[in-house]
């Protein structure tokens, strides 16, 4: 079995399906936006950013940075990392952003444009080049991205950036990271460290999947260190399974973004590492490569009980198969956590074989908190298929009452390659309407009117929306953060939502995002059109 098929990486939350596909109306008028709280002035400080998707070539492509925006509507500076597609930076990969604007409406919709200066991979000559970013800002110190512009196209946040000192990273972190091996195939990997004060790795564990070939667990040498002297900061992850040099750019000392500097293609975050695997009831989403090469996404819950699955369900999007009835997990189990890292094995479970037999699958599990909560970050090591995600304790399993607005980003596979799209919503008692803006592989489209219905979530917090753009299932994490799987027939993709106002929210859209190989160009989706 080989997944290679011109594979890149989703790095946001995944996707809205294509504008003739899905949810079976036309586009209704757009709307002027709603009233809000948000301007020019809640976006003010230094903020940390990143996107993660495809080039106009469908190539993989990941952007990571920060920007300082004063408050009225200039970027008066800024570094940024941008790795894989026809445009890379010079040496050293990070690059001054040398100017750019931005404007946030009431609704807290807004674009970020800023200005740097690249190397055309083909011709080695220098140009000057402009990105743009949408976003939905769901506080003034976090929000959701797409990359908005003819470069390319992907997912991501933006977070307002504490000042960190080295010794504040002293401690235990997970970390996962996602992208594309040397050849171009899907590659993956999650591990564990303990840092010390001066930064040095003193212990860790390393899962790598490349490709659907997995070796087994290896251990961070003591070479390995993460250097926040600098700005940006530097890491190199070293194992047997080879060595990886990273810029780092901290949010704040319990959350780290890493973009890769080596050559080879590789982005994610490092998080607080947790000290337990939750039990209860937790909430999923995972994404990768089924055996036929085409994408596959899932998505559910798991009842835990000291490390037993006693009960799940299982919904899945293989290559727009979408099943029309909910899978029963038979059973599955956590083994006991060492160094950070579990396993957890799942038995009845849909995950890419042929013809969408369950079977028993395995995943790598490291436990992690954030400011929100805490996850568990999940990676495929069966050597059946390359699968990544995350999952989560939940909290709730009722959508706040109405009326509330949310920040959403969708980001997934169609037909004609990679699409991601932002929105803004607010709820009614069995809908909801809003304003999206739809990246389509560079295809732009904004202000487009939402509208919707919903299912209120069940008892086990999975309820359903069917928009006039995309379908999904979605999976309440706690009151203000919920995941979604689309259940479209011409797109695969996942997403997630958060409520506006409330400072609890944001890690899980980091945690989802990271973890997201998928197809370049999805031809099964071209033979079911």
């Amino acid at each position: 079995m080989s997944v290679r098929n011109g594979v890149a990486l989703f790095i946001a939350l995944a996707t809205l399906a294509l504008l003739v596909g899905c949810g079976g109306s036309s586009s209704p008028k757009p709307v002027p936006p709603p009233s809000g709280a948000f301007s020019n002035s809640s976006l003010n400080g230094t903020y940390v950013f990143s996107s993660s998707g495809v080039d106009a070539n469908s190539d993989f492509l990941a952007m990571t940075g920060t920007i300082a925006a004063n408050g009225s509507g200039g970027i008066t500076s800024g570094t940024v990392d941008l790795i894989g597609g026809e445009i890379t930076l010079s040496t050293p990969v990070a690059q001054p952003i040398t100017g750019g604007s931005y404007s946030i409406t009431a609704d807290g919709r807004g674009q970020i444009s800023f200005n740097t200066t690249t190397i055309n991979s083909s011709s080695g000559n220098p140009a000057d080049i402009t990105f743009t970013l949408d976003l939905v800002l769901t506080t003034s110190s976090h929000g959701l991205v797409t990359e908005y512009d003819s470069n390319g196209t992907g997912s991501g946040t933006i977070d307002l950036q504490t000042p960190t000192l080295q010794s504040q990273i002293a401690g235990n972190y997970t970390f996962g990271l996602t992208g594309t091996g040397s050849s171009g195939s899907p590659l993956a990997m999650v591990g564990s460290m303990t840092l010390g004060a001066a930064g040095a790795v003193t212990t860790g564990l390393q899962d790598i999947n490349d490709d659907a070939g997995y070796t087994g667990v290896a251990s961070l040498s003591t070479s390995s260190f993460v250097n926040l002297t600098s700005t940006p900061g530097t890491a190199v992850i070293v194992s047997n399974s080879g060595t990886f040099s990273y810029d780092v750019y901290p949010i704040d000392s319990t959350h780290l973004k890493f973009i890769e500097t080596d050559g080879l293609n590789l982005a994610g975050d490092a998080y607080t590492q947790a000290t337990s695997i939750s039990s209860g009831q937790l909430v999923y989403t995972m994404a990768g490569v089924d055996t036929s090469g085409g994408p596959i996404d899932v998505g559910g819950w798991l009842t835990n009980s000291s490390g037993t699955i006693t009960a799940g369900l299982e919904d899945f999007d293989d290559a727009g198969a979408v099943d029309t009835t909910p899978l029963s997990i038979s059973s599955g189990s956590f083994s006991t956590l060492s160094g950070g890292r579990s396993t957890l094995s799942l038995n009845g479970f849909v995950n890419g074989a042929a013809s969408d037999i369950a079977g028993t699958y395995t995943f790598a599990a490291y436990p992690f908190t954030y400011s929100g909560g805490s996850g568990i970050q999940l990676l495929e090591i069966d050597n059946l298929g390359i699968t990544s995600g995350a999952a989560y304790p939940q909290s709730s399993t009722a959508l706040a009452s109405p009326p509330q607005g949310y920040g959403f980003n969708l980001s997934g596979i169609n037909s004609g390659g990679e699409e991601d799209d932002i929105a803004e919503f607010t709820t009614t008692s069995s809908g909801f309407s809003g304003i999206a803006d739809l990246n389509d592989l560079t295809s732009l489209s904004s202000g487009k009117a939402l509208s919707a219905t919903y299912v209120a979530p069940d008892g086990n917090g999975r309820g359903s929306a069917a928009t006039n753009y995309w379908d999904f299932n979605f999976y309440v994490v706690n009151p203000t953060t919920y995941i979604l799987l689309e259940t479209d027939s011409t797109q695969v993709g996942l997403g997630t939502f958060e409520q506006q106002g409330n400072s609890s929210g944001g890690a899980v859209q980091s945690a989802v995002s990271i973890l997201r190989p998928a197809v370049r160009v999805h031809s099964a989706l071209k033979r079911r059109k």
